[in-house]
């Protein structure tokens, strides 16, 4: 009997892929052989990755992409309403989407659940046509997204280290966005440094703060960064690293809903999208997807 045969697209620009280097497709490979699947391993660059995915996704019952949340972002855009399952080798530098759904970090481990595991429905979210599987934010992390990718490209550092003076630069340009927000009650004023819209509930306990305990839940949860001065917002972000955020005092506004529009003082807002700064026509029409994407993962708990 023939081993069955699994198509697997690499990010080779990914956190861990790159990190990995050459000898990345071989234990690829060799993890599938121990799992007792064949696997037509394909690197390619970022850029290429969606037009991959669509095309695999047409041909294959299952196909397996590997990368981080960005790339696995670009899988849901294409494969999210589909039949095909999705599997996936967290290759990325925080991989939220696939420790939130306990999809192992190792590789062996990994192939194994992608060649033999079975798969089950989970929730996206999406923004005017925009996919996004774990977080859509407006405001000053968005900023600190594109300051991050600058500095990266401009001295060739890793993604964490460019992150330590983008932070910085972001909090030192701080403006607060007005904005005017629906959540199905009317249409009502918003003044916050910072929108966070995540795809399911997004905790805010301590030692777990920004997991999520299901990504079936069919609600988008929505927090508003309450408005305040630099040095407060400073001190709210070391605050939120070590899971001492306070919901009554940190938050002007928080909910859980299936579905929000955003309006912004101009014709387009700038948004980040699972960590990629996109400029989005205003308004922004958010809304989830319940159990759209199929994904090879352990059994929820």
């Amino acid at each position: 009997m023939d081993k069955p045969h699994l198509t697997v697209l690499v990010n080779r620009q990914g956190g861990a892929a790159s990190a990995a280097g050459d000898a990345l497709p071989e234990s690829i490979v060799a993890g599938f052989a121990t799992a007792g699947t064949t696997a037509d391993v394909r690197m390619l660059d970022g850029q290429e990755m969606a037009k991959a995915i669509k095309q695999a996704a047409r041909q294959n019952a299952r196909i397996v992409v590997a990368g981080g949340d960005g790339t696995i972002a670009c899988a849901a855009q294409a494969m999210a309403g589909t039949d095909t399952e999705l599997a996936v080798l967290p290759l990325g530098t925080l991989n939220h989407f696939a420790r939130d759904l306990a999809i192992p970090t190792d590789l062996a481990q990994a192939a194994a659940l992608a060649a033999n595991g079975t798969a089950r429905g989970v929730d996206v979210a999406e923004v005017s046509g925009h996919r996004f599987i774990n977080n859509a934010s407006i405001g000053i992390y968005p900023v600190m997204v594109e300051w991050r990718d600058s500095i990266r490209h401009r001295h060739g550092v890793p993604k964490w280290l460019a992150s330590i003076p983008a932070a910085w630069e972001a909090l030192a340009h701080m403006r607060s966005k007005r904005l005017r927000i629906d959540r199905g009650k009317g249409d009502e004023a918003l003044v916050t440094p910072l929108l966070f819209i995540g795809n399911n509930r997004y905790s805010l306990d301590p030692w777990t703060l920004g997991s999520r305990p299901s990504l079936t839940d069919g609600k988008m949860s929505v927090y508003a960064v309450a408005r305040s001065r630099r040095l407060s917002l400073i001190w709210f972000g070391l605050r939120a690293l070590v899971g001492k955020v306070d919901r009554m005092r940190d938050f002007e506004a928080l909910g859980e809903m299936a579905a929000l529009d955003v309006r912004g003082s101009g014709a387009r807002i700038e948004i980040a999208l699972d960590g990629e700064v996109r400029h989005l026509p205003s308004p922004l029409e958010f809304r989830i997807l319940p159990g759209a994407l199929r994904v090879v993962a352990p059994p929820s708990k």
